[in-house]
């Protein structure tokens, strides 16, 4: 009894911006357009923040965005002109789809093989979810 009295004391003498703080922030895309070229100038950083391959956020660009991806330098280069926000949305749903849980929704993620299945699991709560295929 008297260990939850000082749970609750400590709780409450928290800022309140650490109990709701998120660890984890969406990132958002650096984007810019050349003629028909769409640039991501800081896609290094969305892989670091999303720790998922290269290869496996290419495909998924590639697939939602109808168009071909390649790298030059330090910049991540799609051959079609698009919007800030139609990059975001893709890469929101490329987190949502890919690194957060679907139960718990934490980032604590990684991509396993069960049985032939690419399988999404929580490091934070265990929940094994199936991943659809990139085609």
């Amino acid at each position: 009894m008297e260990y939850e009295k000082l749970l609750k004391r400590a709780y409450e003498s928290l800022p309140k911006k650490t109990l709701t703080r998120k660890r984890f922030e969406m990132p958002v895309a650096d984007v810019i357009n050349q003629g028909n070229k769409t640039i991501i100038r800081n896609y290094q950083q969305i892989l670091k923040v999303f720790n998922r391959p290269e290869r496996h956020f290419f495909k998924f660009l590639a697939r939602e965005t109808a168009s071909a991806v390649t790298v030059s330098g330090q910049q991540l280069v799609l051959n079609r002109k698009l919007s800030i926000e139609e990059i975001q949305k893709v890469i929101e749903n490329y987190a949502n789809s890919f690194v957060l849980c679907s139960i718990c929704k934490k980032p604590d993620t990684k991509i396993i093989e069960k049985h032939g299945v690419k399988m999404l699991k929580c490091e934070a709560c265990g929940a094994l979810t199936p991943l659809k295929a990139i085609k």
